[in-house]
């Protein structure tokens, strides 16, 4: 990409950001941002050899993190994953420059997070008004897809969540404040059986999409339920949206990304990072 065109879709992205337009959609590559990257899977394969570096599975599926989740829920029980998963990714993680910058624009609906750790939601703290709505797994929680929680970590009626500033929607989880986990192959069939009529999705969360563009941020569609996910949660939004992706991409997520109207931005996160942040510092709350 040229300089100028970076700096054209900088422009749109900071116009839709400070008009409340635009929804962050965070994806495991963002923690590539943070100190303590080094000691956490940035992407699923690294979490997927993580589990088996812990837990004996076998070499077929040692790269497949749903695969490898189930063989391990099957074999050592629910309840052994989600220690693992704890002892994975529940760590006091100092949120990186591109969170807290993310958690500081005044007009934040809605932002979107699929992946495990809570540094986002440490990053929101400093927010009067906000609180979390996680997808929750079927197998602990039969016929219920959600929990909500305020800022301070209680779990509350879903519907004091219409009363939010920002909702910071995980719908795959995370390790606190209860440790919610959709992650093996089990959870994702509940899910996805779901998926196409938008069940799983909380109605607040269809509601603050409508109209409104997406950014992608740290995130890849090289699998099938990767694409599914943003595919579903995208519905009845805006047809024009972006995503930080360096090349090479894989002919499914090129489809995708035209499919979805998605433009891509051919850059390293790192120079998104910089670039972003050196065009506007810092949001004023």
């Amino acid at each position: 990409m040229d300089k100028t065109t970076v700096e054209s879709d900088l422009e749109d992205i900071l116009k839709s950001l400070e008009s409340g337009q635009l929804v962050p959609f965070l994806g495991p590559g963002v923690l590539e941002l943070s100190k303590e990257s080094f000691s956490f899977p940035t992407n699923p394969e690294m979490l997927s050899e993580r589990l088996a570096s812990l837990v004996a599975v076998p070499s077929r599926i040692r790269k497949n993190l749903w695969s490898t989740s189930q063989y391990i829920e099957n074999y050592r029980h629910r309840k052994t994953l989600k220690a693992l998963l704890s002892q994975i990714f529940d760590e006091q993680a100092e949120p990186n420059d591109l969170q807290k910058w993310l958690a500081r624009i005044p007009k934040l609906p809605l932002v979107v997070d699929v992946w495990y750790d809570c540094s986002l939601s440490l990053a929101l703290k400093e927010r009067p008004s906000w609180g979390q709505i996680q997808g929750v797994s079927q197998a602990e929680y039969p016929g219920r897809w959600v929990k909500a929680y305020d800022r301070e970590g209680k779990e509350v009626e879903l519907g004091e969540a219409e009363g939010w500033q920002t909702v910071l929607y995980k719908p795959l989880g995370s390790v606190r404040p209860q440790k919610n986990f959709i992650i093996s192959d089990s959870d994702y069939v509940e899910v996805l059986t779901e998926i196409d009529i938008q069940t799983p999705i909380p109605d607040l969360v269809k509601r603050l999409r409508q109209g409104r563009s997406f950014l992608f941020i740290g995130c890849r569609f090289q699998s099938q339920i990767e694409r599914t996910w943003a595919r579903q949660i995208l519905k009845r939004s805006s047809s024009s949206h972006w995503a930080v992706i360096s090349t090479p991409l894989t002919k499914n997520e090129e489809r995708f990304l035209s499919e979805a109207h998605i433009k891509q931005l051919d850059l390293s996160l790192e120079d998104f990072s910089r670039k972003l942040l050196h065009f506007y510092p810092a949001f004023p709350l």
